[in-house]
């Protein structure tokens, strides 16, 4: 429920706070006394669209605050939202919103005193308030928001059976597009397959190995410089190992056995030496290694020429590949294992494709089930809606009139595919295959009309009342915000307005705009929006009216006259009929 609503610097409004109850909040008021302001304040708190053209010029902002206290299922959804952005209720479980609108037309958005996206609002929003007015009287008249108001009166069954068509019809929408696209698309795919498989035949034939072009340029550069690796060995060698052709030049090895030799000779003497000579005789170990190693290099060291213009091939036929598919032969090797993938999706046997047509044509009839239940379900809701709303038509001084809700099959060609339903092709879209169209009987005999033809200004006033009261009392958000959807009504269907509206506030908060007194003597809380023109700018501003500026308020709206001893003498019969009837 919106306990509490305060606008600033918006519109006529200057500052105002709205304390709202549980039941029927009725708001009055002279003609652009700024009441329209009260609806849009409401918008905007709830995420509506900013319109900086509205934000007064000082202080040059417009701020709508609002408290909200959740119960029932809203408050779990509500909380679970507010959540997600990072806010909180506070401690006595009440909610605070907040708008922000600059003339700039910049606007910040809080709930729980955290900046939140407008989104966030307007989620909110949808949970716990519903506006119905005089544009969403236009918006009714449209075929598919007359099928939308359809299913969600409904009811929650309906919604799931809706939902499970719409997630089938997804299913088959893709599967059955995935299945043109490869059909449509077949050359394109088949060219792109030969381009693929000419590389992989051409990397096939090469067969790159992991790590071959850096093993193949080290062999290379060996081989083109043998002699010279030879020379540089043979001499390491020589000098190393001895044996070469000057047998009186000392080798290494030796040199080092005989000083090791010459200092273990006195190694009795000095114990120093005996540790010098160990380290030699270590070192002249590790030169007869080398010498090893070095000979075991020159026996393997190959100057094959013939080798050398094999590798040079090889890498020839190496670096063909990369300049075509990679940067090295790894990848290379990897641009193989792509192309192998991607060959396989593109290039599907007709066994893959004879599988997905199989696969479309189930999803297609499970999705032709679920759209003639959706359809079965439509159908019966449209008896009920049309008997609520007929019920409603005679106690608003339309005794004789009737509504028919008509659910027709949507012929084929005329959405986004066609499906077979029991049989028949029809158009089908997410929201189904059916058109759904409200049509009036005015009076026994007369054609049902569709309502922007069959109704007079003010029969459609009261057959969109109808329609949102029986729509309301379907459940839905608890408040239930009505801007002036009785305009062209008066008489005995104005009370009869008021009756319903306050039937409604027995389980809804209910906030109603309204020209008529008829109305406004059933509220539980009388509003008046009061203009101030006594300053240089006009000014606005909300209070609520009790016991005689009540009766005054009444008889203002009666005869313009709030002074006025038969004025007031009518606004206190109508409080008391309207008194009488609520407590009846």
């Amino acid at each position: 429920m919106l306990e509490e609503l305060r606008i600033t610097g918006l519109g006529v409004i200057e500052d105002t706070t709205l304390s709202l109850t549980g039941g029927m909040n009725v708001l009055t008021g002279e003609t652009g006394a700024g009441k329209t302001m009260v609806v849009t304040g409401l918008g905007l708190l709830f995420g509506g669209r900013a319109d900086a053209a509205r934000v007064r010029t000082d202080p040059g902002r417009a701020v709508v605050e609002g408290r909200l206290r959740l119960a029932g299922s809203a408050a779990d959804v509500v909380g679970r939202r507010v959540a997600d952005a990072g806010a909180e209720s506070d401690s006595d479980g009440s909610l605070l919103l907040s708008r922000t609108v600059t003339t700039e037309g910049r606007s910040r958005a809080h709930v729980g005193g955290r900046t939140v996206p407008v989104s966030v609002l307007a989620d909110v929003g949808g949970e716990v308030v519903a506006v119905h007015g005089q544009s969403d009287q236009l918006r009714l008249l449209r075929p598919a928001e007359q099928r939308a108001a359809l299913d969600r009166f409904a009811g929650a069954e309906h919604e799931k059976l809706l939902d499970g068509y719409r997630e089938a019809y997804a299913s088959w929408r893709r599967a059955s597009d995935e299945l043109a696209q490869r059909r449509d698309n077949a050359s394109q795919r088949h060219q792109e397959a030969e381009l693929l498989r000419l590389g992989l035949d051409e990397i096939s034939r090469v067969d790159p190995q992991p790590g071959e072009e850096d093993a193949l340029r080290d062999e290379a550069r060996r081989l083109e410089h043998a002699e010279g690796l030879r020379s540089a060995a043979e001499a390491a060698h020589q000098a190393v190992a001895g044996g070469g052709e000057d047998a009186s030049v000392a080798d290494a090895s030796g040199l080092l056995a005989n000083a090791a030799r010459l200092l273990e000779g006195q190694a009795g003497v000095d114990a120093r030496l005996a540790e010098l000579a160990g380290r030699l005789t270590e070192a002249a170990t590790q030169v007869g290694d080398v010498a090893a190693e070095l000979s075991g290099y020159l026996a393997a060291l190959d100057a094959d020429p013939d080798r050398l213009t094999t590798i040079y091939e090889r890498r020839a036929a190496l670096r063909s590949l990369t300049r075509k598919y990679a940067e090295d032969t790894d990848g290379v090797i990897a641009w193989a294992e792509r192309a192998q993938a991607r060959l396989a999706e593109l290039d599907p046997d007709d066994a893959a494709l004879a599988e997905l047509a199989a696969e479309a044509e189930r999803l297609a009839a499970d999705a032709g089930t679920l759209a003639g239940r959706v359809t079965a379900s439509r159908q019966e809701a449209a008896g009920r809606f049309a008997d609520q709303v007929s019920e409603e038509l005679a106690g608003l001084a339309m005794p004789h009139a009737r509504i028919e809700v008509v659910v027709s099959p949507r012929p084929a060609g005329r959405a986004e595919s066609d499906l077979s339903v029991a049989g028949v092709e029809l158009g089908a879209a997410p929201d189904g295959v059916d058109e759904v169209e409200l049509r009036l009987l005015a009076h026994p005999g007369a054609p049902a009309l569709p309502l922007q033809k069959g109704a007079s200004g003010g029969e459609l006033s009261r057959v969109m009342l109808a329609i949102e009261v029986v729509f309301a009392g379907a459940g839905g958000p608890e408040t239930l915000v009505f801007d002036e959807v009785d305009a062209g009504v008066g008489g005995r269907a104005a009370v009869e307005i008021g009756r319903r509206l306050a039937r409604l506030a027995r389980q809804h908060q209910v906030l109603v705009v309204t020209h008529l007194p008829q109305v406004a003597a059933f509220a539980d809380q009388h509003l008046v929006v009061a203009k101030d023109s006594g300053g240089a700018v006009t000014t606005s501003g909300v209070r609520v009216v009790e016991h005689t500026d009540r009766t005054r308020e009444l008889a203002r709206m009666l005869a313009g006259l709030p002074d006025s001893d038969l004025g007031i003498a009518h606004a206190e019969e109508l409080l008391a009929v309207a008194s009488r009837t609520k407590h009846g």
